[in-house]
């Protein structure tokens, strides 16, 4: 069972006041990083496209066969299986094998510290704050040190575990007649387990082996897998013995390099698996479409932030009366959702005016005429006939409209046109 404690806090009026006022510089940091990190990550995005582009223009894909000097400086795309002849140990347990990668992992027996607060607005605006520390052993990668916890009597974690993870590169490895740089293999992660028994038990050194014992496909440093304690430790091994690779990069040599853009950017790109080249970049732009609108959106949310910092102290000023700060709260929430998204638009329209001008100029012109052309249409309407006047028609009840009098016809002529007769006195 977790140990569980909790907390009774309260501040006053005043002190959260003090606190909120504190916190506009905090705001203003956090904007002026949002409208940095918007505006960089606009030209990021634009030069990666068009590194990529050019890229996937000037690509020339290549056989793993054999390094055809024609081909020096050139961006080429090599499709192959990663392989090598190295040795990989792992001295500490005695593991050694033939391998592009070996990895050990190390998960410890441990403490963990849970925080969830509630806070609640009291009349004449002070707060109080329950919070509550839940304390639970679990597995897990590293060391949490419990100095930082809130309770550490009675939770204490080593220092460090007796065993760290680790992971070991080639240093030599071949893509065909092509030689991988250590950047490159140390990007091949098809990792799969090493399985451990009892003759590899045994190759481990004897200080280690005597608290060894073999659980779950691994390794247990502990006194019993079944009733773990605190400090204990699960260790598993994994390697890389060979893979299909698809590589795209500059070729120097009879190895690789990255290959620079006319933009500045870089293309040096491994993917698993035996991928053509357009399926490569397609990849790797639709990448580039997924971060930049992911920097976006965290751009915005901390703009956000940054803007609710700026007008918490009105929210606070308004909490004598709790509810009269939950409807200020309310505004600035929606004040400052809005702000940031206009905020955050500008940056990026003005940033697409400053990397990309020309296709900028296009989206205005086009804007501008689809605009126009929407007023001269909506025009023409209001001054066609039959449109701008209408048959009204006539309230329930009413008598019907006389009809119009027909216009006078001329009439031809006669005698007695000329001599008119007189007048009866």
């Amino acid at each position: 069972m977790p140990d569980v404690y909790t907390e009774t806090t309260t501040r006053s009026w005043g002190g959260r006041i003090m606190d909120s006022f504190k916190g506009i510089l905090f705001g203003f940091i956090l904007l002026l990083a949002a409208a940095i990190l918007l505006w960089w990550n606009e030209g990021r995005a634009v030069e990666e496209y068009r590194t990529l582009a050019e890229g996937h223009k000037a690509v020339v894909p290549v056989s793993a066969e054999r390094v055809d000097a024609a081909n020096e400086g050139k961006l080429v795309h090599v499709v192959g299986t990663a392989a090598t002849t190295e040795t990989l140990s792992d001295a500490e347990l005695g593991v050694s094998t033939v391998a592009l990668r070996l990895r050990r992992e190390v998960q410890m027996y441990q403490w963990r510290e849970r925080t969830e607060s509630k806070s609640e607005r009291k009349l004449g605006g002070s707060e109080e704050t329950v919070t509550t520390y839940t304390y639970e052993k679990v597995w897990a990668p590293g060391v949490n040190s419990s100095g930082g916890f809130k309770h550490p009597e009675g939770h204490e974690n080593p220092a460090q575990a007796r065993l760290k993870a680790e992971d070991w590169t080639a240093q030599k490895a071949t893509l065909g007649a092509f030689q991988l740089t250590t950047s490159l293999t140390g990007r091949i992660d098809r990792f799969e387990p090493l399985a451990a028994t009892a003759e590899t038990l045994a190759r481990v050194p004897e200080a280690l082996r005597k608290d060894l014992k073999l659980a779950e496909g691994g390794y247990y440093l502990g006194a019993d897998p079944a009733a773990p304690k605190v400090g204990d430790l699960k260790i598993t091994l994994s390697a890389v013995k060979s893979a299909d690779i698809s590589v795209t990069a500059r070729q120097f040599g009879n190895s690789f390099e990255p290959y620079i853009s006319k933009a500045g950017g870089e293309i040096e790109m491994l993917r698993m698996g035996r991928l053509s080249a357009d399926t490569v970049f397609k990849q790797a732009e639709a990448s580039n479409r997924g971060l930049t609108w992911l920097l976006r959106a965290v751009g915005f949310v901390v703009m956000w932030i940054g803007l609710a910092l700026i007008l918490a102290p009105l929210g606070v000023l308004a909490d004598v009366l709790p509810f009269l700060g939950t409807l200020v709260r309310l505004g600035t929430g929606a004040f400052s959702f809005v702000a940031a998204l206009a905020a955050s638009l500008l940056i990026i329209v003005v940033a697409w005016l400053f990397y990309r001008p020309v296709i900028a100029v296009i989206i205005l012109v086009l804007g501008a005429a689809a605009t126009w052309a929407v007023v001269h249409v909506i025009k023409s309407r209001r001054g066609a006939p039959g449109v701008a006047g209408t048959t009204a028609t006539p309230a329930p009840g009413a008598p019907p409209a006389s009809p119009a009098p027909a216009p006078a016809q001329p009439r031809p002529a006669s005698s007695s046109d000329a001599n008119p007769p007189d007048s009866i006195g």
